[in-house]
């Protein structure tokens, strides 16, 4: 194999997140939902309820992408958001719409996934982890 150059590899990384995302897209079209949106149910259910600005930085997404996605969501009944302890904040949490059809998701998504990752095994996996994990922008902090 030849020697992979910087961009041929962050060339190929971009064009499997386009490829995962229209994967995800079309598994979530059935819930009306879109790949960001997804990612803000997947965060509030694995993370619990969290203010506008700790999603923003979890999902690595700027603050006003993240209001305008809110604002869908809270319209279609996916999400609550509350008054925080500072009366600036907004806590987020998931309504009872999607807590209701969060396993349902999960379960579309899981199998989008394997889909996705038949050709790797486990080990591989593991691997794809860890080396992905690796991989930081400038304005990373972890």
């Amino acid at each position: 194999m030849k020697s992979i150059i910087n961009h041929e590899l962050v060339h190929l990384l971009h064009q499997k997140t386009r490829l995962l995302e229209k994967e995800a897209n079309a598994t979530l079209s059935e819930y009306e939902l879109y790949s960001a949106q997804w990612a803000i149910i997947y965060c509030l259910a694995t993370q619990g309820p969290m203010v506008q600005a700790e999603i923003g930085k979890y999902l690595n997404v700027e603050a006003p992408t993240v209001t305008r996605t809110l604002r869908r969501m809270e319209e279609k009944d996916w999400i609550l958001r509350e008054e925080g302890e500072d009366k600036r904040e907004r806590l987020v949490r998931l309504s009872p719409r999607g807590e209701l059809k969060l396993p349902e998701i999960k379960r579309s998504m899981q199998q989008m996934e394997a889909t996705l990752l038949r050709d790797l095994n486990q080990a591989e996996k593991e691997q794809l982890y860890q080396l992905l994990g690796k991989i930081k922008g400038d304005r990373d902090t972890v």
